[in-house]
């Protein structure tokens, strides 16, 4: 049987080597996943006008040529 030894006065290495016996890991995220709050304002979201804009003027410049 091997004499006790306490943490604080192993070495660096054996430190090391116990904490990684010690640590497992996990099959799953232990994050909490929430979905997105709805009502939350939404930076990338706000700036999808842009992309949408030509767009919807593309589309009126061509269905009216006449007016423009």
């Amino acid at each position: 049987m091997e004499k006790f030894i306490p943490k604080e006065k192993l070495s660096k290495k054996k430190q090391r080597e116990l904490n990684a016996q010690k640590r497992t890991t996990w099959s799953m995220s232990p994050v909490t996943r929430r979905p997105e709050n709805p009502k939350a304002y939404n930076r990338k979201k706000a700036q999808n006008w842009k992309d949408d804009f030509n767009s919807v003027l593309f589309t009126i410049l061509c269905t009216f040529p006449r007016c423009w």
